[in-house]
């Protein structure tokens, strides 16, 4: 699959099959996220698979509600962007983080796997900061979903070309 066909087919999934995505493949994806462009090479990123027991700990102090949520896919990668201090610096690593999640995205898309970027408003919290082993200096940039597709999402509607790129003089 080229690069133009993954992004213009990269859905965003609910529904996934049982099987969790073997270690192999998280790692070529998470491989492909280090890539991403960051100034400096800051390399700010950092990913954490969710074991069975962080996500019961996890599921546990979220709430029944967002613990349903967290259960749709048979694996959940946390990725967070190290963070300085430096405003500046700390934007830039924040839009870099995001480029690398996409990267994980677009290369489950390119594998056939389900994702979807989800940013658990729980995950805030200090106790699932803490169950999630995030730093202080951390900020979470996404929780990514990954399984098998089950569903072939419809494409959504986007918005014209011409409503977001301007030509400047």
């Amino acid at each position: 699959m080229d690069v133009e066909t993954a992004i213009r087919s990269r859905r965003t999934h609910k529904q996934y099959g049982s099987e969790p995505i073997d270690e192999a493949t998280i790692r070529e994806l998470v491989s492909l996220a280090r890539h991403a462009p960051n100034h400096h090479l800051t390399q700010p990123w950092r990913f954490r698979v969710l074991g069975q027991a962080t996500r019961a700990l996890v599921e546990e102090r979220c709430g029944v509600k967002e613990a349903i949520k967290l259960r749709r896919a048979p694996t959940l990668v946390l990725a967070t962007a190290v963070l300085t201090g430096d405003p500046r610096t700390d934007a830039e690593d924040l839009h870099a983080t995001a480029c690398a999640v996409y990267a994980v995205l677009l290369g489950a898309t390119e594998r056939g796997l389900a994702s979807y970027w989800r940013t658990p408003e729980a995950f805030a919290e200090p106790e699932v900061r803490e169950a999630l082993t995030v730093g202080e200096d951390e900020q979470v940039v996404a929780l990514i979903h990954l399984g098998p597709k089950v569903t072939d999402p419809p494409e959504k509607e986007r918005a014209p070309l011409d409503d977001v790129l301007t030509v400047l003089p």
